[in-house]
């Protein structure tokens, strides 16, 4: 599967933005789609993440509240729509797919559980 992340920025504390994942190739109803991000001199850490068939949606502690993650089946498409944006959002953002239902894997948080990733897109949130 092939990825392309889009939608990042520079904003202002309190912003919003939406970031867009396109998936092209081999794509299956099976996967998982997540997203992490990554500030400099630190690991990538994860975000959200969707269940492609069932649309069931995962959540890190510091997002859940303002960050929501979508998809779009027709268009292969997986949004995350960023709001309340915070200084410490602050990164560069990957999509991910992984072969793997997620409603029944317990290390979904985990990079090392996708298979493919998408080129960063930056984030930036001015104070």
């Amino acid at each position: 599967v092939q990825l392309q992340a889009s939608g990042g920025g520079l904003v202002q504390v309190g912003d919003s933005l939406r970031l867009s994942c396109a998936a092209s190739g081999h794509t299956e109803s099976s996967y998982a789609l997540g997203w992490f991000r990554q500030a400099p001199g630190t690991e990538r850490l994860f975000v959200a993440a969707i269940a492609w068939r069932s649309g069931r949606t995962y959540y890190s502690n510091p997002v859940k509240g303002r960050f929501t993650v979508s998809r779009d089946n027709a268009k292969n498409t997986v949004f995350l729509q960023m709001n309340s944006l915070r200084p410490e959002d602050t990164a560069v953002y990957y999509c991910a797919a992984g072969l793997f239902t997620i409603d029944y894997t317990t290390n979904y948080y985990s990079p090392v559980v996708y298979d493919d990733w998408g080129r960063g897109t930056q984030v930036t949130v001015s104070s």
